[in-house]
């Protein structure tokens, strides 16, 4: 398996306690390098005029420029955006732009990792795209809190993940994995092109299956329901005999 880059960050928010809250989160995940943090929207501008950033966690009320306008002046460098505010009115225009996420203060280790994961899967799909790759697979790994550190998986190690309320289990090949997680925002991280949702509690590596008979799916000598409501779906996915 050929290495995989650092993601580049770079941190802009007027305040500096959520300046190093959100560079804090950064230098403890793997994965990711910080570049720069700042209290100054002009100093990260310059600073992204001169050097290629991957990922920007980036305030949007700030008063030298404004998030949103920074990321308009940005908008043909390639770096990609996740907006950091304490008002929920700026969603919908963040994503008309195009931001990977929206990070609402206060911002928890748990969320900015599911935003990071989400940026990680797009950040490498464009870069095969980019490099002429179309069908590379994303990046091969995600990062999930578990009770007492912060967890690499390989995305090809899950058999499958269980849904339990506020938390999944991830069934991989080495072992059991307890994340605070919802099951829709994992749905969300994992790339459709390898994962499925066949029920409301279960997702399944489709290169782990080993059999399909009617409304089942059996993985590892595991028998695992097909909802009513994902059975078109798995159908169309994966053929007839789900």
């Amino acid at each position: 398996m050929k290495p995989v880059h650092p993601i580049s960050c770079l941190v802009v928010d007027d305040e500096f306690p959520a300046v190093k809250l959100l560079a804090d989160y950064v230098q403890k995940t793997p994965g990711l390098e910080l570049l720069l943090k700042t209290t100054s929207a002009l100093e990260a501008l310059s600073y992204l005029n001169q050097h290629q950033v991957d990922l920007v966690f980036m305030d949007v009320q700030m008063p030298e420029l404004s998030g949103i306008e920074l990321m308009n002046i940005i908008s043909n460098t390639g770096t990609r955006v996740i907006l950091t505010t304490a008002y929920t009115e700026y969603a919908i225009e963040g994503y008309e732009h195009d931001i990977v996420d929206y990070l609402l203060k206060p911002i928890t280790l748990e969320r900015f990792l599911i935003s990071v994961n989400k940026a990680r899967t797009r950040i490498s799909s464009e870069k095969a795209l980019t490099a002429g790759t179309a069908s590379a697979p994303a990046t091969p790994y995600i990062f999930l809190k578990t009770e007492y550190r912060l967890q690499k998986v390989l995305l090809s190690s899950i058999l499958y993940i269980e849904g339990l309320g506020d938390y999944i289990t991830l069934h991989t090949t080495t072992g059991k994995i307890l994340s605070l997680e919802r099951m829709k925002n994992i749905e969300e991280i994992l790339p459709s092109g390898n994962f499925l949702r066949i029920h409301k509690s279960y997702i399944v590596n489709i290169d782990q299956i080993d059999y399909l008979e009617k409304g089942r799916i059996i993985i590892n000598k595991e028998y695992l329901p097909v909802g009513e409501s994902y059975r078109e779906k798995v159908k169309q996915k994966i053929g007839p005999g789900s």
